[in-house]
């Protein structure tokens, strides 16, 4: 990297463009002014002198990777770059998922607020604490913004906020009037003129408070949901983002014809999760005829719905501690986690606790009334990572289930006698990557109607966020595995997502678009190292992913950061369906 005269002129020379078009590639110049791409060709010897020059020779040049589905809503307020996704190429988020969002909150329902992100998407309460709240309704949080974002921000107005901001405490209780569902309406007509990307909701059992009731949005009716929705599509473009009810178990009939119906009314897109599987975690092919069935009628139908497909396997570390967050619906083992050392290792030992934790992974809760119904990991997706027993050694790398067949033992009494034997130091690793996991994705990715990768970026931060999709994406799915061309691979993260969230202008490296802007190293792209750091407010911790072979990430022409380094600029800008609608 050096500069020029100026650096509010950008030329990134000689590098290999992707452009996000699917067309092929070629080795060119991409000339930036103003915060758009002028030209992708070569920069003439006076437009080098004036700009700041990016040496790009031997790396790809693409259009910056565009995640829809993240919850950085509270975190951009504090963490103006939403590490870790801006280290691995993404350069607009789409935040305010799942029917909740930052805003609007009056000031008398922040804790509610804070509490309700910490329990749902198991954001830290100190975190949680450090968001600043300089706004109440949806369009001051975006005002609120500018100038203040390392990455380009898109933001649903959640319909868990919308309840409680015209319900107050109600909108936990019962279903509304019509009378608040006309209020509700006209706030939601507000955050779509200010420049929301759409309506978030849920009706998921999984989706929780901080008191552990339902969040506001499992409280409404079809028809309260189906009012705004209109009222969503009537003033703005954007998308419908919706969790249904029947998501964590396989989406059942009656939601597929409701999510239909919201096509209907909104006349936007709609985005759904858990199509295809049977549980959460289940492979997304397990019910792939009847999903692709229900894709079809709905285009058929006029109302195309698009599932988010999570391409990256979730890879997680596990301990027998209290950090331990991924056993939330077998109780016996929340119990357990949360003791004391001392009181857990006896907790162990003892053998009428141990035959109830034995079996009750496989009997985890599948009742909504009586809490998260999301799976536990399973035995054989659970490996040992590492130990400090040199005499275990050799059981690094292999299956808690393989283990067990071996052994003629229960898989829980080899993870459990193999911690004891360690002091609860041994590490294992949760890995959704089995045979079926990976053939069923090869396929359903092929879809059309899918939304490759995404993340759960500033959320789930002691479980792994998953901010490292689109790096994991590049190296496995096209540069290994060659399921896409590199030009296609690109397009799938770039200008579809972009197209179907409604932000046009972004996603692809043409003339006139903002240049958001991802170079990388071909040969050494990928996910990188993990680790879990305290380095948010308060000391709360989290996993951060560092990427290998991302060199830059240029949002709208400013390089935020070089080779792993932030730059120290915020280039950011708030963006929406719409032109008008930029901050």
């Amino acid at each position: 990297m050096s500069a020029g005269n100026t650096t509010d002129n950008l030329v990134v020379r000689g590098g290999t463009v992707v452009d996000g078009t699917g067309l092929p590639r070629r080795v060119a110049d991409v000339v930036v002014r103003d915060g758009r791409v002028v030209s992708v060709g070569r920069a003439d010897r006076a437009t080098v002198d004036e700009s700041e020059i990016f040496d790009a020779d031997g790396l790809v040049v693409a259009p910056g990777v565009v995640d829809v589905h993240t919850h950085y809503d509270p975190q951009l307020t504090f963490d103006p770059l939403a590490s870790m996704s801006i280290y691995h190429g993404v350069t607009t988020v789409l935040a305010g998922n799942c029917g909740f969002s930052i805003a609007p909150t009056r000031a008398d329902d922040r804790d509610f607020i804070r509490r309700l992100f910490a329990k749902v998407e198991q954001m830290e309460s100190t975190a949680m604490d450090a968001v600043d709240f300089d706004f109440e309704s949806f369009p001051e949080y975006l005002r609120a913004r500018q100038g203040r974002l390392g990455l380009n921000l898109a933001c649903y107005i959640g319909h868990s906020n919308v309840r409680r901001w015209v319900m107050g405490a109600a909108g936990s209780e019962r279903e509304a009037t019509d009378a608040e569902v006309a209020e509700m309406q006209e706030v939601v007509r507000a955050a779509m003129r200010a420049g929301a990307a759409g309506l978030s909701s849920s009706h998921a059992p999984t989706h929780l408070d901080g008191d552990s009731r339902p969040v506001p949005s499992r409280f409404s009716s079809r028809d309260e949901l189906l009012a705004l929705a209109e009222a969503a599509g009537s003033t703005g473009g954007g998308s419908i983002t919706y969790l249904p009810a029947s998501a964590v178990g396989g989406i059942d009939a009656e939601d597929e014809a409701y999510c239909i119906a919201l096509g209907e009314r909104a006349g936007l897109p709609i985005i759904i999760q858990g199509l295809g599987g049977r549980n959460k975690t289940d492979a997304p092919t397990a019910t792939w005829e009847r999903a692709q069935a229900f894709l079809n009628r709905a285009v058929d139908n006029g109302t195309p719905i698009y599932n988010i497909l999570i391409a990256r396997p979730p890879d997680r570390p596990l301990t027998i501690g209290p950090e331990n967050m991924l056993y939330l619906s077998v109780p016996s083992w929340v119990e357990m986690l949360a003791l004391p050392h001392d009181e857990r290792v006896k907790a162990l030992h003892d053998p009428e606790r141990r035959a109830v934790l034995r079996h009750a992974v496989e009997n985890y809760n599948r009742d909504p009334e009586l809490g998260t119904t999301t799976p536990p990991p399973m035995w054989h997706t659970v490996h040992v990572q590492n130990v400090h027993d040199g005499a275990n050694a050799a059981l690094v790398g292999r299956s808690l289930a393989d283990i067990a067949d071996e052994r003629g033992e229960a898989p829980a009494d080899v993870m459990l006698d193999l911690a004891l034997s360690e002091d609860l130091r041994t590490g294992f690793r949760w890995n959704w990557e089995t045979d079926e996991w990976r053939a069923a994705v090869r396929e359903a990715q092929l879809d059309p109607r899918m939304i490759i990768g995404t993340s759960d970026g500033g959320a789930h931060l002691a479980r792994d966020d998953a901010a490292d999709w689109s790096s994991w994406f590049l190296r496995n799915w096209v540069l290994d595995r060659a399921v896409w061309s590199l030009e296609d691979g690109i397009r799938q993260i770039t200008q579809v997502p972009a197209a179907i969230i409604g932000i046009g202008d972004r996603g692809t490296l043409q003339p006139g678009r903002w240049a958001d802007i991802m170079i990388f190293d071909p040969d050494r792209i990928d996910a990188g190292r993990k680790e879990f750091v305290r380095d948010l407010p308060g000391g709360a911790g989290r996993f951060k992913a560092w990427p290998e072979g991302v060199h830059a990430t240029i949002v709208n022409g400013v390089p935020a950061v070089v080779d792993g380094e932030p730059t120290g600029r915020l280039p950011g800008r708030v963006t929406s369906p719409g032109a008008a609608h930029v901050v």
